[in-house]
Order: structure tokens, then sequence, then C-alpha cells
């Protein structure tokens, strides 16, 4: 992102070359008529630039260089720090307007995940939070992202949902995602990865999420993993960033391994079967259910496949051991067995939840990973 330049001088005031001209004149006992005379600009032209009514072109700067003195590029430059004035100016009025919107944005999170600086001034503030989304006012950050989803996220249906939430972490998944270097886009070569990510998901972060990483950009796909933010209850997002760069976005909403997989395949389904153009919302309104479906059954089969599946779920009663033993036999994590015999309200939602790997984010200086993997059980089995 540009930052400003610090200690940067900002006049609170436009001052008009015009004025600078008129000044030299009267050092020099020379008055417009004058002026007109041996520059050969008809002296209506020179009242209207002294009064500020008219600019000091690339021509007139010449034509002063040598009747006034000071260069032409002296000229230019008043005329050009004039128009940058008043439309410093006139984007200070706006952002001024646009005070009120600050209170929506989620600023404290944000510069506490390291997204964005903090400022004391609230303009500066509002200036900081636009130069995060890349747009140059509200209007055009309401243009970009407000009703108009870029994404096709599976979103919690519970809870109150902030809009400008929800864009604030899409746009940190994009700009890490645009610091992804990736190769084009390869299809088969995605199916291929994600056969190798099957197998990851029983490695701890500091394995899986590296080469999780590197395996996808290999074949056009950036994977990036976003700290949730407060009212956006969301675990995943998927778009295309260009038509040979896919994305997939991914936060710790559910603190397990067997949701962060299941989100991961989900929105790898989205990339394989739906097209580079669709956008649709899970839980709201007008969303495409049936890809959602499509989305969901994809990463079910992928994860386990469905004849496997069907034979395991006939070995009743299940144990720890019998769980462990087929995860074994798919190389996959134990955990995900557990979640989807939970999902299916085969188990209950208690049972073999020590299976499971619980992740957090890591502090600062833990390690390199980002991930913390605290293997705890959740409750008892």
């Amino acid at each position: 992102m540009n930052k400003p330049i610090a200690n940067q001088y900002v006049p609170d005031h436009a001052v008009h070359p015009g004025e600078i001209l008129e000044e030299y004149l009267s050092a020099l006992g020379m008055n417009q008529t004058e002026l007109s005379a041996r520059t050969g600009i008809v002296l209506k032209h020179i009242n209207e630039i002294i009064r500020g009514k008219a600019a000091i072109t690339v021509d007139t700067a010449l034509k002063l260089e040598r009747t006034v003195g000071h260069s032409a590029s002296f000229w230019n430059n008043l005329q050009q720090l004039y128009e940058q004035d008043i439309a410093r100016l006139a984007d200070n009025k706006r952002l001024e307007e646009d005070l009120g919107w600050l209170k929506q944005i989620p600023v404290r999170k944000m510069a506490e995940a390291g997204w964005i600086r903090t400022f004391q001034d609230k303009k500066e503030q509002l200036a900081e939070i636009l130069r995060f989304f890349g747009v140059a006012s509200r209007a055009q950050w309401e243009s970009v992202w407000s009703g108009s989803p870029v994404a096709a996220f599976r979103q919690s249906r519970n809870g109150t949902i902030s809009e400008t939430a929800v864009s604030a972490w899409l746009r940190q998944g994009e700009i890490q995602a645009q610091a992804t270097q990736c190769a084009s886009f390869d299809k088969a070569g995605f199916e291929n990865v994600l056969t190798e990510a099957r197998h990851l998901t029983r490695e701890p972060p500091r394995i899986f999420q590296p080469r999780l990483i590197e395996l996808c950009a290999g074949v056009g796909v950036a994977v990036v993993f976003v700290p949730e933010l407060p009212k956006t209850g969301i675990s995943g997002a998927t778009r295309w960033l260009t038509p040979n760069k896919a994305l997939i976005q991914l936060s710790l909403r559910y603190k397990a391994d067997d949701q962060l997989w299941f989100t991961f395949f989900h929105e790898a389904g989205h990339i394989l079967r739906h097209g580079k153009k669709d956008v649709f919302l899970e839980g709201v309104a007008g969303m495409n259910q049936e890809k959602e479906n499509e989305a969901n059954q994809f990463a079910a089969d992928f994860l386990i496949p469905a004849d496997r599946w069907a034979t395991f779920k006939q070995k009743h009663p299940y144990t720890l051991a019998t769980v462990r033993s087929f995860a074994e036999t798919l190389e996959i994590a134990p955990g995900i067995v557990i979640g989807r015999l939970q999902h299916e309200k085969i188990v209950a939602f208690k049972w073999g939840n020590n299976l499971k790997c619980r992740l957090t984010w890591q502090k600062a200086g833990q390690d390199n990973s980002g991930w913390r993997n605290t293997n705890d059980a959740i409750l008892d089995e």
C-alpha cells in the first residue's frame, strides 16, 4: 500500500500563481497592459490570470520566463501546486463528510491484525482505510464493495453480519493473494494437488500451511489464511482475481482441523465445478443454493469417498479405535471422520472431539506458520 510521507506539509489554502505574478509585476513596476504588449497575451487573459480565473499554461509560462523572469518550470510548478492544493482541499471536505462512516469500520481489530496503521486524527484514519481498500473515496468503496459481493463464501446464518467487516476481510485476502506468485491456472494440476492436500490433513500447521500454499500456487490458486473479523461469520471465500488466478481464503472460524479442511475442499469445489464469474453467498437471499450443495458434496466425497463412507457407517458401534483405523486407511486426519459423523448426527457432538486438532492463531514470535495446534480436546468422549 502507498503510505503518506511523514511530516509532509499540507496547506489549508490554495495560492493561485496569478497572485505571485501580480507581486512580481509590482516589484518590476510593470502593469498588466505592458505585460500584454511584451508577451503578446491579450490583456483580458492576463487580468483573468491575476484574478485567479485562468490558469498559467505551458505556453504562457514560456512567455513569462522571457519577460518577467524565473524559469518556465517555476511558473508551471506554481500552477501544478495550486491545482493539487485545490484537489486536496476538496478531498479534505469529502473526508469530513464521510467521517461518520468510520464508525462502521472495525479499525481497532484491523490495526491489531497489522492490516492498517492507527491515527489520532480521524480524517487521517479515514484516508488510511481508503488506502487499505484501494479506493479514492467512500463513494468508490460503495461502488466496489457495497451490495455487490465479489466472492462465494461460506458464511454463518447466525448473528449480525457487518458489510464493512466482510469487505475488510475479503480485501485483506485480496492483498495477500496479490503478493502470492502463482503459475497460470491448471485444472488438472489442481485436482492432483487436492489429492496431496488430503494427506496434509494429518500434518501440523507448521507443515501443512506452507506446503498447501506452495502446491496451490504452482497450479494457479492463491491460498491465504486471514483471521476472522467480528461480525463476519466467514470460514472461507473463493473468487477469481484474474482469468488465470483463483483465490481460496480461509479463516479459523471454528478452530478445528475438520472444519478448516472441509472449508478448503468446499472452496476447491467451487473452483473446479463452477464458473469464474459466479457470485453467491451462503445464507443470503438470492444465493445459488444448488451450487453451494454441490461444493459441500464435492468436499465430503473428496475427503471420504462415498462408497467407503457407506461401508464404514454400517460398522456399529463406533469406537475411537475404529475411527482412527478408518482414517488411517484413507490417509486423512481422524478428526475429519469425527466431524462427518457429527454432521450427519450419527454420533453426538460431544463424542470423539479429542480426535480433532484444535487450532488457534500464533502469537508473534512462536513460529512462522501463523497457527498453533493445541491438540486439546473440547470435551471428553
